[in-house]
């Protein structure tokens, strides 16, 4: 068996183990991050029967993923991260899930966009919790606005996302995201990546982006 199917193996034992402890309403989907990792390292799970993938960059993932999306339909693929505006076109053909839209220009480019391909995109509100100067998100005070716009424009918007600070303990901001997420009544959460997946599950996160813990790390 292949090292990769084993490390995902063991990570979906402890995602079922902490489900039945935590008695979460939804069973998490484990989403294997790819970024910069090639197609020989990917395959064994698509081949094991795993389904949810992410990449961070438009044109890395079009390389990677057109031939194999062609082939197989069950794949969806998850953009992580920042979407410029001028890659929205190219991102709608290829993804199925966006984590990181966080303002009306770019939530509006996407709507124009996937009306042209007849594809609706499943959507997360990126949100920067503590308004960190170099991460991407709308502010919690901008967040309520953005949701209404993106409802306004049909967005198919299924909950928010977050990326903690480095070295601090992510439960706060996880409990936080939650929170914002119930009183806009939406029903996913986008969080929790290699290093704190079991602390997000905590919090009922239902999509975990995890990369290292079972690709290895990134050289």
């Amino acid at each position: 068996m292949h090292e990769t199917i084993q490390k995902l193996l063991h990570i979906e034992k402890v995602v079922k183990s902490k489900e039945k402890d935590l008695n979460l309403k939804k069973s998490p989907k484990i989403i294997a991050v790819s970024k910069t990792f090639t197609m020989d390292k990917i395959l064994p799970l698509i081949e094991y029967g795993h389904n949810h993938f992410g990449e961070n960059k438009v044109q890395e993932a079009f390389q990677k993923w057109s031939e194999i999306k062609n082939k197989k339909s069950n794949i969806n693929l998850h953009l992580i991260g920042k979407l410029q505006t001028n890659k929205v076109k190219y991102a709608i053909k290829i993804f199925d899930f966006i984590h990181s839209v966080d303002n009306k220009k770019l939530a509006k480019k996407i709507a124009d966009e996937q009306n042209k391909f007849s594809k609706k995109v499943k959507i997360f509100l990126q949100v920067n919790l503590d308004n960190e100067t170099q991460k991407s998100g709308v502010s919690k005070d901008d967040l309520k606005n953005l949701f209404e716009y993106c409802r306004e424009i049909e967005l198919d918007v299924l909950g928010l996302m977050c990326i903690p600070p480095n070295n601090v303990d992510p439960s706060p901001f996880f409990e936080e995201l939650k929170n914002l997420n119930d009183k806009l009544g939406l029903s996913e959460l986008s969080m929790g990546m290699s290093s704190d997946y079991e602390i997000a599950l905590k919090n009922s996160s239902t999509y975990l982006r995890i990369g290292s813990d079972i690709f290895g790390k990134r050289s």
